[in-house]
């Protein structure tokens, strides 16, 4: 009966699936990871190519009063930004670049443990092959024929593309003194209850005292003030917030 009354939860947008890739770590436990296709970490590194030009153009602009010497410090810093630019950013920031976090991306080694310098430069000096003959074309190419869409720097450095898991946040329950229940619940009569107080906020107060009321009498909850004495038990159950 609580299975049938329990309301289901409200239904969290995953992050756009291409495919799924098991990993399994030294411990024996499966570690789904979702590879990112082409299209996305397309715009993620337009995002990345537009930010290196806005910081080079910026730049430019204040080395451009310092003459000669403006020029040579010009063109180191075209260097730097050329080729350390998503080095740095993938290994200082748990690989991800600002284009890539913006996409929800980061980039890994083939068992899912992050990556390294070496990994990253090699991945990253490689970029000048998979642009050949223009455009990206080789990479593109590689992207689509790979089952989990590996350009060729991925393949020379055993990297992965994926989507960055979004941490779930439980919805707040009511601000209301945490309760013990009458006997010891089973687990799914904690869930009913827990669901029950999670999803009140998106119902009206006469659809909250009609649930209320289905709950209350299998869990020895007196009726007229079954809503508290529920959101009391859900405190109780779920601890300090």
């Amino acid at each position: 009966m609580l299975e049938t009354t329990a309301l289901p939860r409200k239904a969290t947008l995953a992050p756009p699936l291409d495919t799924r890739y098991q990993v399994e770590t030294p411990e024996g436990i499966d570690l789904p990871l979702r590879p990112a296709g082409l299209m996305v970490r397309a715009l993620a590194f337009a995002i990345d190519l537009g930010l290196r030009g806005l910081i080079v153009g910026l730049l430019f602009i204040v080395l451009a009063f310092l003459g000669k010497l403006g020029a040579g410090l010009g063109s180191i810093l075209l260097f730097v930004v050329s080729w350390w630019y998503m080095v740095l950013f993938e290994v200082l920031n748990q690989g991800r670049s600002p284009g890539k976090q913006w996409m929800g991306l980061r980039v890994v080694q083939d068992d899912g443990t992050p990556i390294g310098w070496s990994a990253s430069l090699l991945r990253n000096l490689l970029r000048f092959v998979d642009m050949l003959p223009f455009g990206y074309f080789l990479g593109a190419i590689s992207c689509l024929q790979h089952p989990t869409f590996k350009r060729l720097g991925d393949l020379a450095a055993g990297t992965l593309v994926i989507y960055r898991e979004q941490p779930l946040a439980r919805p707040p329950l009511p601000d209301i003194q945490p309760r013990r229940p009458a006997f010891a619940l089973t687990l799914t009569e904690q869930r009913a209850i827990l669901g029950f107080a999670e999803r009140q906020g998106e119902l009206s107060a006469a659809r909250v005292k009609e649930l209320a009321a289905i709950l209350s009498h299998p869990l020895q909850v007196s009726a007229p003030g079954a809503v508290d004495e529920l959101n009391g038990i859900a405190r109780g159950l779920l601890g300090p917030t």
